[in-house]
This record gives C-alpha cells, structure tokens and sequence, in this order.
C-alpha cells in the first residue's frame, strides 16, 4: 500500500507526462500504472486497498437442495465418485435436472467427502493372449481376496467369482481357509445355481493352479472334466484381472474397514455389498447401468454325472492312482496327485515319445527311452 501511494504522489507531481519511464521506476508495467491511477481517480487512496481474488459468482454451485441430495447420497455410498452418484441419482429421480459430474465433485470436496487419490505407478509388459468376453458366462474369473481377521479372532479368506462381461459379483463367500475343498464347495452350489461358464479365469496361486503337470490342481482338473477351458493370468500380472482386482478394492473398502464382530456377520456384509453391487452401483463400462441389468443365468446345466473325459480310439487310457501314479509299459511313475483317480490318455507323437493328456489338456511328456515323465508347465 505504501509503494501505491508514492507512487500515485509521484504520478501526481508531474509523472503523467512520462508514464513509461514511472513504471520503469517503480518495476510495474504500464498495464498495472494505468490500473493504480484509474483506481485513484474513482475512490482515492481507498481505490489503492487490496481487493478480494474470489469470484463475484460461483456457476459451479447448485441448489442447496440438490447439493444436500448428492451430500447424502455419497455418505451411503462412500467409495461412489461422481459419475456413479449422477447416474444414480438420475435413476431413482430422473424427473430432477442433476448438475454435471464435475459440478458434483465440486460439490463432494466443499463437504470434505473427498481425498486426494494416491497416484499409482502402471505395471509394463505385455498380456497373455485372454479371451475378451462378448457376453455372459464366457468368462468367469475367480479369485480369493486378502484375508483379515473378524472381531471374534476367526481368520477370513474371501472368495470372489465375477462374470467377467456383466462385471456381476455371482459369490463372495467368507472362508475359514483359502482350500480347494472350501472352494469347490462353493462353485458347485454357484453352478448348480447359475449354470456353467465357457472358460473359467484364475492366478497361478493354490487352489487354483499347481507347479505340477499341466499346472492343474484338483480344482481345476475338476474344471476341465466339466468341460470347462482354464485360463491363468500371467504370473505377477494381477493387472490381467483388472477388473476382479478394482472390485476387491472397493470390496476391502465397503466390507473390512473394520471388520466385522464374527465371521457370520461378515459374511452378511459381504451379501449386502454383493447385492448393491449388482442392483444399484452403476459401472462406467456398462454405460452407468447396473450389472443385473446386463447378465442372465447359463443354460449350459451342471451334470448330474461327471462321465470321464472321451479320447481317440488309438490311443492308450490309463487311471491314475490315488497316489498320483500311472502304470504305462509295465512300470509305475508318478504324473500328478492332482489328477488322482481321473482316465488319462496317451498318445505316441515321435519314437519313444509320448503326449498324456487329461481331457483337452496336454499335461506330461512321457519319454519311453528314458523312462521318464517330464510335466508341462512345472517351472512355468
């Protein structure tokens, strides 16, 4: 203030006559000179007084009725950014004009609902070959999300199937431990239920996959003899399950954040989450509708009977013992204990070389030569 006054009492004993040469003076441009001096002319030395920066409107701010609504909406829907709280607001009152997303968000961060999203580093490399799916039940993928401890001390792995077109949560069940018995219990009630998928998507992480022949597990043997594909996501590349590992995310937040008093009363958050998930929260990829509106059950059906699995008739059969061994030429060698109990077949594709497959599945190498079995996929 006290540089605008001498400034303007400069200007006043003759600087007029060299405005330029003034500014230059005082290291102001002409621009601000003339600001100073017509500010001067309108209120005098109180025209010199520093002015508010904030704008005289705000075309950002909605009614306050519509800015409680939205308030109130995202305290319900905590994990909700503002396009999902548009859509579904939209949905349940679509006879209101609803602000944009932006003037929603704005209005998010004047009732301090929202946080500085922390910035997160982009895995590179390239993806495995997945199948990109079209329509319902092509691909499921199944995953168990990080466990916790309940209130009650039990430990909890929560297992996760989602119907990888619709982004529909089919299960999200609590177990006390990550099993293939635990798991497979709960895809047999889901399949009876909902009917079987094309391809069935998992880690390489137990139970859903081994280090053994073919990387098959008992889980996942029992995939294939449903006639079900497997596919595996590359191993350290959870960003080839995208979409199941954002779910978990808002899953942890919405459900575990603390955790429940007992594993019973988590599984009744896991059921609540799973149904608004589905009925209410609106998906961007799904044009901010639902996924209940986009999935319906297979009508592939779960057998009654599992039959074994058909090969040519040249070539050779054999069970695998409860051990994981297999009689082939006399002699017993060990092929998978994952396979145990299951019909697999043998056919010789080179001298002495031999391919065993378990239904569409090629699993081992057997080299007659050598009298050894060599497992595919063992290291990788």
């Amino acid at each position: 203030m006290q540089e605008r006054t001498r400034f303007i009492e400069d200007w006043l004993a003759g600087g007029s006559q060299n405005m330029a040469a003034l500014c230059r003076l005082y290291q102001i441009s002409r621009k601000t000179g003339h600001k100073w001096t017509a500010r001067f002319r309108e209120a005098g030395l109180e025209g010199l007084e520093e002015r508010s920066h904030a704008a005289h409107a705000q075309p950002l701010r909605i009614p306050e009725e519509l800015e409680r609504a939205v308030v109130e909406a995202r305290r319900a829907h905590p994990s909700w950014g503002p396009k999902k709280l548009k859509a579904w607001l939209e949905q349940r009152e679509p006879a209101t004009l609803w602000p944009a997303a932006s003037t929603i968000g704005e209005a998010l961060k004047r009732a301090g609902l929202v946080r500085p999203r922390r910035r997160r580093r982009r895995l590179s490399g390239e993806a495995s070959p997945l199948r990109n799916p079209q329509g319902a039940n092509q691909v499921w993928t199944v995953d168990y999300k990080g466990q916790f401890r309940t209130g009650d001390g039990v430990m909890c792995y929560p297992l996760t199937v989602v119907d990888g077109h619709s982004r529909y949560l089919l299960d999200c069940a609590a177990h006390p431990r990550p099993g293939g018995r635990e798991a497979r219990a709960s895809l047999e009630r889901l399949f009876r239920e909902r009917g079987l998928p094309e391809t069935m998507r998992s880690d390489n992480g137990s139970p859903f996959a081994s280090t053994g022949a073919g990387r098959l597990s008992r889980l996942s043997a029992w995939w294939l003899k449903l006639g079900l594909a497997v596919e595996r996501i590359d191993p350290g590349k959870p960003q080839q399950n995208g979409r199941h590992e954002r779910m978990h995310r808002t899953l942890k937040a919405e459900t575990a954040r603390p955790p429940a008093a007992t594993a019973r009363r988590q599984q009744e958050r896991f059921d609540g989450f799973r149904a608004e998930y589905n009925q209410e929260r609106p998906h961007e990829s799904l044009g901010q509708k639902p996924p209940a509106t986009q999935y319906e059950a297979s009508q592939r059906r779960y057998p009654q009977k599992l039959e074994d699995p058909e090969y040519p008739g040249h070539w050779e059969r054999r069970r695998v013992r409860s051990d994981g061994g297999v009689k082939f030429q006399g002699r017993t060698r060990f092929l998978s204990e994952a396979l145990a109990g299951e019909l697999v077949g043998w056919v010789e594709v080179a001298e002495d070389i031999w391919q065993i497959w378990f239904g569409p599945a090629e699993v081992a190498i057997f080299d007659a030569d050598a009298g050894e079995i060599w497992p595919l996929g063992k290291n990788g």
